[in-house]
Formats: C-alpha cells, structure tokens, sequence
C-alpha cells in the first residue's frame, strides 16, 4: 500500500467514525416523522446553512462540472460559481425561506408533495409529484455515486469504482437511517467544514504547481497555451482567458441559469426552509450559506481552469470525469505534505457528495413513505408505521441509485443536468406561484407540473429519436431551462383562464393569513 492511499484510508476510516456517532446522537430526536423529515422545525441558521450549501455541491461539481467547464471553457467558468451563489443561493433565501417556512407551518406539509396536496387541495397532484420525485432522483444521486467513485478510484487503482461506491452508499444509509434529518444536518455542518478546508487547500496546491504560477502565471500561461495537434476539443489561450467565456458564451449562460434557478424548485433544497426555526435564523442563515456557496463554487471552478495547463493540454483515458482526479494526483501525489493534503480533499469530495446524497435520498424516501403510500391506499397510515417504511425506503432508495450508477453510463454532468432540469421544471412554477400568489388554481398548478415534464420529456424523446439519446443528454442544459421557464409562465397563464370556487378562495385567503403572523 502507497502513502497516499495509507493516508486516504486512516482519514476515511475517522470520518466514517464521526458520521455514526453523529447518527447515533440524533437518534433521540428523531423519533417522531416530523422529527425525521424536518428536525422539528427547529434547526438553527448555521445547520440550515450548511446544509442548503452543501447539499448543492457535490462531487459532481468538481469532477464533473468544474473539470468539463474549466477545460473548454477557461477562467469564464467562475462565473458558474458567483451564479450559484448569487441567484441559486442568496435570492432563493431572500424570496423564499421565510415564505416556505410560513406557509408549510400553516398547511403543516412536511415535504413538496404533502405542500402540493394541501396548497391545491390535490391528492392527485401529491401522487404525481411523489412519482415525479422518486423516479427522476434516482439518476441524479446515481451521478453522484458514479463521479465519487472514479475518483476513489484514481487513488486506489487497483480497486473497482463499484467497491467505492457501495462503501460510499452504506455509509449515507447509515447514519440517514439512524439519525433522519437532524443527523444530516449536524453531519452537514462537518462536512461543510471540510470542504471549505479542503478547498482552499487544493487552490493553494494547484496555483502553486509550477505550470500555474500563482493567479498571475494562470493569466499569462493560459493566454499562451496552444492545443496539442490530437486535441479532440482544441481551444485557444484567447478563449481561455475569456472573463465572459468566448465562442461559449450561450453555453455558459445556460448552464448558469440551470445549475442556479433549479434550486429554486428541488424537493432537496427547498426542504431545508421547512426546518429553519424562525425569522431571524433566516436573515443569518441567508448570509451563511451564501459565503459558503460563494467560496465553495468560485474555488471548484478556478481549479477547473488550471487543467489544461497541468496536464499539458493532454486529456486523461479516462475523459471529462478523470481531469480533476488527474490533475489531484498530479499536483499532490508526491511529498508527505502532498499526501496528507491529498487525504484531506478526498475528504472534502467524499463529504461534497454525501451531503447531496442524504437530501436527495431522505427527498424520494418520504415522497414515497409519506406522499404516495398514504395516498393510495384506503386505510390510514398510523405515523409509527410510516416512519418504519421512510427508513426502509431510505435504504431501497440508496441501493437503487447504487445499482443505476454501476451501469456504464460515462456522461456523468449531462445525466445530473438532465434529472436537476427536469424536476425542477416540474415543480418551480406552481412551488414558487403557490407561495406568492392566491389566484393560481389547481388546474393551474397541474398544467405547470405537467408541462416541465413534456418540455424535457418530449424534446428528449424526438432528439433521441433523430439523434441518439447522447445527442439528447448534451442538450439537458437547454431542456432544464426550458422547462422552468415554460412552467413559470404556463402556471399563472392557466389559472387566469380558471378561476378558484368560492369555497377554494376562501380557504386560500386563510392560508395566507400565515404571513401575517410573527
């Protein structure tokens, strides 16, 4: 056995350490559903914050996103980072939280579904967005697995990624099963921890590396760079030093939009709003939580950037998701300082990704045991039984995107695009309508819903047709936004053309007496 992978095991093995006594820990607090699902109601500014940043970065973002943007696109793909930050973070607390902590108290909806129900007096509609939830989820936490495993992998060679996933996924369902949402919020906090740690150190290591030069030497050597003679994707210094992207400039802005207003309608990150206790954890956790993401997103896609020029412009076997394993064992793999700085960045990835991992996991479980199950079935559901069958499907949930995420699918960012644009352009317009506005009807809550499934589903199937379904998925950037925007519009439009009852106005006027209460 290396040093590095000595090294990485000693630090995995604490960290798996700490996230079961974590577990354990929260046991006690969540026994009850409301427990388990959302803490009570009562988590603090700096958990909820934690939490929302870190369930919005993933490994993905590094070994995906950051590694496909930085090498094609240059130094223009922080503004990736600010975007997400800024719109994807900061506006979704300014406009949201204390509207969705309201207003979810009120109708006591414990997740987007139960919300859906009792906003719009559907259970249909509940049915639909449980489905919609479970089955499109799978793919986006399989992409986690996979982009965490590959670069387990690069350490450890001479272990299948598949081994490192089902290490990676036991390990979520553990303390996720013991602890429920309070679990992942403590664990949230740690693992946001390390990752700003971990990222400021793979910023110091990378500019370092005598390729780079420092932020100055990034400047001019990306200027200078030439692209080699085979380069399948061959750039220009000028386009890699583009501060607005170059000739990828409408790429770039789709991508902003998708990776930034879709959090304004996923399951996962709106959950975290449920939680926050009051008024004032809010205006802390907003300025928290978009430090983090500012941080967190600018220092992922400036590393990105510095591919190219580590690597001498050559890219790895193993394509677009090996780059940011690549250049980490190029730039950390030697020296005792090197490895123990490489320990911890797998740390910081493995905390990146399992963060996401637990939202999303706990997301599709409770739309299952709690939103479809109940829904379906003629006899009540007694509130033991289904905290037994949310932790049960905890468990189904992980083992299926464990199973999804062996197959060999290698587009590892357009499958995450793909699933983040989709479910987010299901539920964004009668979500964000619900809360703002009393005139949107159920007809036009399902419409919005509905049409972000047939914008993404229908332009999926005629380019896989014509084109291959990998034609398709590079096109899920446009698809995603597409759908949000389709929704936004067709929600308001539909209920303008269908009016409330009488009955239905009245006990929409009660509801939004929420916002008037301290």
């Amino acid at each position: 056995m290396t040093q590095p992978q000595l090294y990485t095991l000693v630090a995995l093995a604490a960290y798996a350490i700490a996230m079961a006594l974590i577990g354990c820990f929260s046991f006690g607090k969540s026994k009850t559903l409301d427990g388990f699902l959302i803490g009570g109601r009562n988590i603090g500014p700096w958990l909820t914050a934690f939490s929302y940043g870190t369930t919005y970065f993933s490994a993905v973002v590094f070994v995906g996103y950051a590694g496909q943007h930085g090498w094609n696109i240059g130094i223009g793909a922080i503004w990736i980072g600010i975007g997400n930050a800024i719109l994807g973070c900061l506006l979704s607390w300014l406009l949201f939280a204390n509207r969705t902590r309201k207003m979810t108290k009120k109708l006591n909806a414990r997740t987007m579904p139960d919300y859906f129900e009792k906003r719009y007096q559907s259970k249909g509609m509940k049915i639909l967005a449980a489905v919609i939830i479970f089955v499109f989820l799978v793919p986006y936490s399989a992409a986690v697995y996979k982009g965490l495993g590959s670069l387990f992998s690069s350490v450890f060679p001479g272990v299948e990624t598949w081994v490192w996933m089902l290490i990676i996924a036991a390990l979520t369902a553990v303390y996720l099963v013991v602890g429920g949402y309070v679990a992942t919020a403590y664990t949230d906090l740690v693992q946001g921890i390390i990752m700003i740690v971990g990222v400021v150190c793979m910023v110091v290591a990378v500019l370092g590396h005598e390729n780079v030069g420092g932020i100055s030497g990034l400047m001019e050597n990306l200027k200078a760079f030439e692209s080699l003679p085979d380069d399948p994707n061959p750039v220009t210094g000028s386009q890699l030093t583009n501060i607005f992207g170059g000739s990828a400039f409408k790429f770039l802005c789709f991508n902003i939009m998708l990776t930034s207003f879709g959090t304004w309608g996923l399951p996962q990150m709106i959950g975290k709003f449920y939680a926050i206790k009051d008024t004032s954890s809010i205006k802390r956790g907003t300025v928290i939580s978009t430090v983090f993401c500012l941080v967190i997103g600018c220092c992922a896609y400036l590393i990105g950037s510095t591919s190219r020029l580590i690597l001498g412009g050559k890219l790895p076997e193993g394509g677009i998701d090996s780059i940011i394993p690549t250049v980490l064992m190029e730039v950390l793999g030697g020296g005792t300082l090197g490895v123990i700085l490489l320990a911890i960045i797998m740390i910081l990835l493995l905390s990146a990704s399992m963060s996401t991992l637990e939202a999303v996991v706990l997301t599709s479980a409770s739309a299952v045991a709690v939103d479809l199950i109940p829904a379906v079935r003629k006899k009540e559901t007694k509130p033991e039984h289904q905290m037994l069958l949310t932790r049960f499907l905890c468990l189904v949930f992980v083992a299926c995107s464990f199973i999804f995420a062996t197959q060999n699918i290698p587009i590892i960012v357009s499958l995450m695009s793909f699933s983040w644009g989709l479910v987010s352009g299901c539920f964004i317009g009668p979500y964000i309508w619900g809360l703002f506005s009393k005139k949107i009807t159920k007809i036009g809550a399902y419409a919005g819903i509905l049409s972000g499934l047939l914008t993404v589903g229908g332009a999926t199937l005629v380019i896989s047709l014509q084109s291959g379904f990998s034609a398709a998925a590079a096109k899920s950037p446009e698809m995603g936004v597409a759908a949000m925007a389709v929704s936004l519009v067709v929600v308001p439009a539909v209920s303008a053309l269908t009016k409330n009852k009488k009955e239905d106005a009245d006990r929409v006027d009660e509801i939004f007496e929420c916002y008037k209460e301290a």
